[in-house]
């Protein structure tokens, strides 16, 4: 008797939470090869062995490419990261690596940030080759390390080194499916907001920390700086996914017109619960310091500090309209202040008039059929840039249950209690499977050069 593809999936999942593959953003972190090791056993006897790739040791991704029958049909990749971020176990009430199933809830780091894809990835693509399923295009499966630290180990590198195994002309990846309203709305990443990390370099005068009255103290100095960059507005910019978003909450009317006006959105925020920000991260250019660090000895006012400052840019925003904007912020600082750093990576978005969007809708509607997609544009990055930057479409995609809304999906990424419930990983495989064969199985009609 054949196990459910959502049971399956489930059993999978928890294998990966319990790897506790925690990338810490250093080199030696992460232990992706745990998640192969696991991934290779599931495949077992399915006639898909893939390749193994590992560009620093312990740093392993695994990809299987399942050829279609007509060279020129699109192919379809599956995009997914195998770490998770770290925990602070006291903040969470099960253990963060247990994959404990309470109530027909899943907990554990990486339930929602994205093993629950991965894992449903692998499953649809077992299950392919099992059945004995011809795709007309390649089915890809990527199952690849270090999204959490941008990629440098893995869809990063394999773009830059391996694209031969990654290559495809559609991408599913993560952060989709959550509703939105009552008909409801399945949100959909079309696309997200570009980075443009910098550090600040604040100098001061070091000087015995028994006399502080008038000196240039640099973690002073630093501290101040971090509070104008806090207070500090970037403009306003509608983007038409927030437009659409703002109407898809179905909220009072005076509420929705606040929330889709440049001068007014800072009055409906607070209506927004939850949401409040992400609704500002989607229509703002956003300056985060994250990071301060500064002095050695307690008794020593120290010279010197820095300031790691996360910029993520929506559309249309520039390097220089970021210099424009830190400068504006730290005003007469400037004069202790150095900008380092010159990091751009432009929003990306992909477009909504593909033949894969189309089989998107389908499978959203086989599930809700009120239902109707939400294309959005994440605050945060994933792996699925770097097929955008190539101009190839790629969405974040899944089917949630009722129980969730986007606002509490978020609170989880990189949160404490991170869970997913197990009739959303239901929802979630069967429509992907359905997408799977429903894209791949038909003529489209598109000629695809190689």
């Amino acid at each position: 008797m054949s196990v459910p593809l959502g049971q399956q999936t489930a059993r999978l999942l928890q294998e990966m939470i319990r790897n506790a593959a925690v990338n810490d953003g250093s080199p030696d972190s992460g232990h992706e090869i745990r998640q192969v090791r696991t991934l290779q056993a599931f495949f077992e006897g399915s006639g898909l062995d893939g390749v193994v790739v590992e560009p620093h040791p312990g740093r392993g991704s695994l990809i299987i490419r399942i050829p279609g029958t007509d060279p020129h049909a699109p192919s379809l990749a599956l995009l997914g990261h195998t770490d998770v971020v770290p925990v602070e176990p006291a903040g969470w009430d099960r253990d963060p690596f247990g994959g404990e199933i309470i109530d027909g809830v899943m907990w554990g780091r990486g339930a929602i940030d994205m093993l629950n894809l991965t894992a449903a990835y692998a499953v649809v693509t077992r299950e392919i080759a099992r059945q004995g399923f011809r795709p007309r295009g390649d089915l890809v499966f990527a199952a690849v390390a270090d999204e959490e630290n941008g990629g440098v180990y893995g869809a990063g590198w394999l773009t830059e080194h391996r694209l031969d195994l990654i290559d495809a002309d559609y991408v599913l990846t993560e952060s989709g499916g959550a509703p939105a309203g009552s008909r409801p709305s399945i949100g959909v990443m079309i696309g997200e907001k570009g980075q443009a990390q910098r550090t600040l370099r604040v100098t001061g005068v070091p000087g015995h920390g028994s006399a502080p009255w008038g000196s240039r103290n640099a973690a002073v100095i630093a501290a101040e700086a971090i509070a104008r960059i806090a207070r500090f507005r970037t403009p306003t910019v509608i983007t038409p996914q927030w437009r659409a978003y703002a109407e898809a909450l179905e909220l009072d009317v005076d509420t929705t017109a606040a929330l889709q006006s440049p001068e007014r959105l800072f009055e409906g925020l607070p209506q927004t619960g939850l949401l409040q920000g992400f609704a500002h991260a989607s229509t703002h250019t956003t300056i985060s310091p994250n990071v301060l660090r500064a002095g050695e000895k307690h008794n020593v006012i120290p010279g010197e500090a820095t300031v790691q400052l996360d910029i993520r840019v929506l559309p249309d925003v520039s390097p220089d309209d970021v210099e424009g904007y830190l400068r504006e912020a730290l005003g007469d600082l400037m004069e202790h202040v150095q900008i380092e750093g010159d990091q751009f990576v432009d929003s990306t978005v992909s477009p909504t008039d593909t033949p894969l969007f189309d089989v998107l809708r389908g499978a959203v509607r086989r599930a809700r059929p009120a239902a109707d997609l939400l294309p959005m544009l994440a605050a945060g990055g994933t792996d699925g840039r770097f097929y955008r930057l190539r101009g190839v479409p790629a969405y974040g995609f899944g089917v949630l249950s009722d129980r969730w809304d986007y606002g509490t999906f978020r609170t989880l990424f990189h949160g404490h209690n991170e869970r997913i419930d197990l009739e959303s990983l239901d929802l979630t495989v069967d429509a992907l499977n359905h997408v799977v064969r429903e894209f791949l199985g038909r003529d489209h009609g598109v000629r695809v050069k190689r």
